[in-house]
């Protein structure tokens, strides 16, 4: 198996793998990422024995956050299958693996990385410390890596308007309410869930469970030439004016109040900033 920077892949049984993501100080997920993680992807759908794979984070109060807007040109750069973006390859092939992904949330989620977190199979959050959003609208861009795609499916298509166009953050409540997640439960109650299920499907026969994931892909999923028309919209968004303006106002922002507190509440900053622009 490779050796990995920010992902560190555990054998929990040996139907199941555990691939937890850290990258300090709030799991920004940058060109880099986007890189590790599908070659994992790549790595762990090679190998014949792994039925179910749990997703986490080893950086406290955060899951797979936002993109790396310091590595925005590299992000748009990258390729994957067919000349296909690379996030958008990545993006597609949690579905078609043969094993079922599953996502244990504990910390914020958003815009690129909740695009990751909602092409897993399967996620549950913690109550008190998931929180999801995709901000792309507020900062002067479109989303562009199947948000724009997944949550009206999910949602429904007021409330992914909701979500989207208003870039606040959603807690785990309201996240379960609307159909972000499955699941939402209580803190301490999250491993257990989470590797109750991992284990339940990974007792049962493979033909089964692969045979109902792709009868359910089938009805459910965005076609791919949407997503990789909702990319080519996000890569023209990053040269609108409103996005370059906001880029220096968030880095000053920022330096203002401190990263900590930024990435903590960001749906409130990115709209008080629009609102004093």
């Amino acid at each position: 198996m490779t050796q990995y920077h920010m992902f560190q892949i555990q054998t929990v049984a040996p139907k199941i793998r555990r691939v937890t993501f850290t990258n300090p100080p709030v799991n920004v997920v940058g060109a880099d990422t986007v890189a590790e993680l599908s070659a994992v992807v790549d790595d762990l759908s090679h190998d014949e024995q792994v039925q179910v794979v749990i997703f986490d984070s080893g950086t406290p109060e955060y899951f797979f956050n936002h993109a790396d807007l310091g590595q925005m040109p590299q992000l748009l750069a990258q390729t994957g299958t067919d000349s296909t973006p690379l996030f958008i390859d990545l993006s597609i092939r949690p579905a078609s693996a043969p094993f079922i992904s599953i996502a244990a949330i504990r910390g914020r989620t958003r815009g690129g990385g909740d695009e990751l977190n909602l092409a897993f199979d399967l996620r549950y959050a913690s109550r008190k410390q998931a929180f999801f959003s995709q901000p792309e609208v507020a900062i002067g861009i479109v989303p562009g890596g199947s948000g724009s795609d997944r949550l009206p499916r999910l949602l429904g298509r007021d409330r992914a308007l909701e979500a989207i166009l208003t870039s606040q953050d959603y807690d785990a409540d309201r996240a379960e309410q609307y159909g972000w997640v499955p699941r939402a439960v209580a803190d301490a109650e999250l491993d257990n869930l989470v590797d109750g299920v991992a284990a339940g499907i990974a007792s049962f026969d493979r033909d089964s469970v692969l045979g109902a994931k792709a009868q359910i892909n089938r009805a459910t999923l965005p076609p791919e030439a949407d997503l990789r028309a909702s990319w080519a919209e996000f890569s023209r968004s990053v040269s609108w004016p409103g996005f370059q303006a906001r880029v220096p106002q968030l880095g000053a922002a920022m330096a203002e109040i401190g990263l900590n507190e930024m990435e903590r509440n960001l749906g409130h900053y990115a709209a008080l900033m629009n609102q004093q622009a």
